[in-house]
C-alpha cells in the first residue's frame, strides 16, 4: 500500500468550523439541521458522492419495461456482488444507492452481511421507514432482567424529542394507547385492507394483550404546512420509495433535513470524503478536528471544529474511533476501558410465516401501500415469561396475488389475456423483528495488516447469533402460526431463512451509552466519557437493541444531543 500524500496546506480559516458531522444519513442529517438552526457553521462529511433531491433519482419514474433486465441484475453482477445483492430492496432500480462489494472490503471472521449506502443521504434513501417509539420497557428491561447494563436515560428523557422529530419528518399512524408502543405525533394512517381488518379483530378477540395496529411509518399521508415548507408533498402510494421519491412523500435527509439546514446558510457538505480519524489534542484534552482523505485525489486534509458528531453508521463510527489513536488513547479515542467495538448487536429477522385467506374476492385496496401493520411486542414486558430474554415486534401484511384464482383456459388469446388482469386470492405474511442480546464477544476490531484503498485498516466483524435468538425464533413461529390459524387463514407455512447478522441493516452498539465509564463509552448526552466534545448519536451509541425499529430513536437522540451541545458551547464548556 502506497504512503498517503502529505496533508493539504489549505488556509486554516478555510478548514475551521463550529461543528463537524461525520455522515449524512438519518442521524447525520438531523445533527446538521439542529446545529445549523442554532447558528453553528457546520461541515458535513460524506465518504460517497453527492445526491440532490429529485435531480439524482434516475429511476424514480421509470416503468418496468424501461429497465434493461426488467429490474433484475445481470448474472455477472450477481457473481461479483454476492453480498450486496442479498439486501432488501436491492435491484436494477436501486443499485445506485448501494455499495458494491469490492468498493469497501472488510473481513468476516464470522459471517456478517454489512449493507452500506455511500452517498449524501446515506441509507435514509433506502430505509424501511418504520417509526415506532420505544416504550419504557426497552430502556429498563435489559438491566431489570439481567441481560444488559442500565441505560443512562429513560423514555421520559426522549419523549419530547420523539415529538420534535415526528412533527418534522411526518409519521403516519393511529393513537392506539398501547403500553408497549407509545403514541406519538401522527398524520392519518393508511387504511387497513379488509383482510388486515379481520385478522386484527380476530387477534384482539383471542389475545387481549396483543394489538395488531396501523403502521407508524415516515410517510406524508396528509402533509402539514411544515412539510410543505420543506418542499415535500403527499405520498402517492407507489411503493417505489427506495428509488428516491420525487414527491418527498417519505422522509430522507436528502429531501428534508439537509435542505432545511442549507437554508440557514450555515451548512457545508463535502462529499467524497473518507474520514481517517478524529484528531485529539493532548494539551487541550479534547478533539480538535478530523483527518479526511479525498476519495478521488487521495489528498489528506485536516478540518477543525469545536464539536464533532459521529454519524457514519454504527460500524463505520466504530472503525473511525478505533483508528483515532494517540499517546493518550493508544487503543482508540475514549477507549480507556477497552470496550470500544464490543457489545455489537443487531435485530433478528430470521423468521416469517405465510398463509392464504379464502374469500374477499370482491374486495381490493387503493394503490401500493408502502406500509405494514405492526403487532406490538407482547413478550417479557412486565416479567420474564419465556425461556429467552427480550421481545419482538411483528410486521404483517395482506395482499391480492398477481395471478388469477382459477387457471384460465388455454394460454393464448383474448380470454387468456383478460384473465391476467384479474387479481388472485389473498396472501398473508408476518415477519419477526427481534431483540438480540449485546455480548462482549460480539465485536468489531481493526486488522493489523490489511488496509483499504485509502490506507485505513480493514474492519473485522466477529458477530453471531446465540441460543437466545433460536428460542425466540421458535416462539415467534409458533405464536404467529397460531394467531393466523385462529384468524381463519389456511395453508400456513413457517419459514426460517438462516440469514447472517447484518442483513437486517440494524446493527448497533460498540460505543454504547451508560452510567458508568468503566462499562460504557458514552454518557447520558451521547458524549464520550473521556472526550466530551465528541458525540456519537448513530446506531453505535445503543446500549441495547430493543425490538422496535431504531431509526427514529437515533434521530431523537441526535436532536437531543445537538441542542445540549449548543448549550454547552454557549456556556463555554465545550
Amino acid at each position: 500500500m502506497s504512503k498517503p500524500p502529505e496533508k493539504s496546506q489549505q488556509t486554516a480559516d478555510h478548514l475551521a468550523y463550529d461543528a463537524i458531522v461525520i455522515g449524512s444519513g438519518i442521524s447525520g442529517g438531523w445533527a446538521a439541521k439542529e446545529l445549523c438552526e442554532q447558528g453553528l457553521k457546520t461541515l458535513v462529511l460524506e465518504r460517497g458522492r453527492n445526491v440532490e433531491h429529485n435531480k439524482d433519482y434516475p429511476t424514480a419514474t421509470m416503468d418496468p419495461w424501461q429497465f434493461k433486465h426488467r429490474g433484475q441484475m445481470a448474472r455477472e453482477f450477481l457473481e461479483e456482488n454476492p453480498l450486496i445483492s442479498k439486501a432488501a430492496g436491492f435491484g436494477e432500480d436501486t443499485a445506485h444507492f448501494f455499495v458494491k462489494d469490492k468498493d469497501h472490503p472488510y473481513i468476516q471472521e464470522k459471517p456478517f452481511d454489512w449493507i452500506r449506502g455511500y452517498q449524501v443521504g446515506g441509507k435514509s434513501l433506502t430505509w424501511g421507514r418504520a417509526c415506532q417509539r420505544w416504550s419504557k420497557y426497552e430502556f429498563t428491561n435489559p438491566e431489570r432482567f439481567g441481560y444488559g447494563i442500565a441505560w443512562p436515560i429513560g423514555y421520559d428523557d426522549v419523549a419530547p424529542w420523539y415529538s420534535h422529530v415526528e412533527k418534522f419528518i411526518g409519521v403516519c399512524g393511529n393513537k392506539d394507547g398501547i403500553e408497549a408502543m407509545p403514541d406519538g405525533e401522527f398524520l392519518p394512517p393508511f387504511d387497513m385492507n379488509c383482510v388486515q381488518e379481520v385478522i386484527s379483530k380476530k387477534i384482539s378477540e383471542n389475545y387481549p394483550d396483543r394489538h395488531l395496529v396501523h403502521a407508524r411509518w415516515a410517510h406524508l399521508t396528509k402533509p402539514d404546512q411544515l412539510h410543505l415548507d420543506q418542499g415535500r408533498g403527499k405520498c402517492q402510494a407507489r411503493n417505489l420509495c427506495m428509488r428516491g421519491c420525487p414527491f418527498g412523500g417519505y422522509f430522507s435527509s436528502v429531501s428534508s433535513t439537509l435542505p432545511w439546514a442549507k437554508r440557514t446558510g450555515n451548512l457545508t457538505i463535502r462529499p467524497f470524503s473518507v474520514v481517517h480519524s478524529v484528531i485529539y489534542d493532548e494539551k487541550l484534552g479534547k478533539a480538535t478536528g478530523v483527518k479526511v482523505i479525498d476519495t478521488n485525489t487521495k489528498e489528506v486534509i485536516e478540518y477543525k471544529a469545536k464539536i464533532i458528531f459521529m454519524n457514519a453508521s454504527a460500524l463505520n463510527t466504530n472503525l473511525i474511533l478505533l483508528n483515532s489513536t494517540s499517546a493518550r488513547f493508544p487503543n482508540g479515542l475514549g477507549n480507556d476501558n477497552g470496550l470500544l467495538g464490543k457489545y455489537v448487536a443487531f435485530q433478528n429477522y430470521r423468521a416469517s410465516v405465510t398463509a392464504s385467506m379464502d374469500g374477499f374476492l370482491d374486495r381490493y385496496y387503493f394503490g401500493r401501500n408502502p406500509t405494514e401493520l405492526i403487532l406490538a411486542n407482547y413478550r417479557n414486558l412486565h416479567r420474564q415469561e419465556t425461556d429467552y430474554k427480550g421481545g419482538f415486534t411483528t410486521f404483517m401484511g395482506a395482499y391480492r396475488n398477481q395471478h388469477p384464482t382459477e387457471k384460465p383456459a388455454g394460454e393464448i388469446g383474448g380470454d387468456y389475456k383478460d384473465s391476467l388482469t384479474e387479481p388472485g386470492g389473498w396472501q398473508v405474511y408476518m415477519y419477526l423483528q427481534g431483540e438480540t442480546i449485546p455480548k462482549e464477544n460480539n465485536h468489531v476490531r481493526l486488522s493489523k495488516d490489511q488496509k483499504d484503498q485509502w490506507g485505513i485498516p480493514l474492519l473485522i466483524t466477529s458477530v453471531e447469533y446465540d441460543d437466545n435468538d433460536e428460542r425466540m425464533i421458535q416462539d415467534f413461529l409458533t405464536q404467529s402460526a397460531e394467531m393466523l390459524e385462529k384468524s381463519g387463514c389456511k395453508n400456513i407455512e413457517k419459514h426460517e431463512n438462516k440469514q447472517a447478522p447484518g442483513l437486517d441493516i440494524h446493527e448497533m452498539g460498540g460505543v454504547r451509552m451508560g452510567k458508568d465509564p468503566k462499562t460504557s463509552l458514552l454518557n447520558q448526552w451521547n458524549q464520550l466519557h473521556q472526550c466530551k466534545n465528541v458525540f456519537v448519536t448513530d446506531g453505535a451509541c445503543m446500549t441495547s437493541t430493543g425490538n422496535q425499529s431504531p431509526s427514529i430513536l437515533y434521530m431523537a437522540l441526535t436532536a437531543r444531543a445537538a441542542n445540549y451541545a449548543v448549550e454547552e458551547i454557549r456556556k463555554g464548556n465545550l
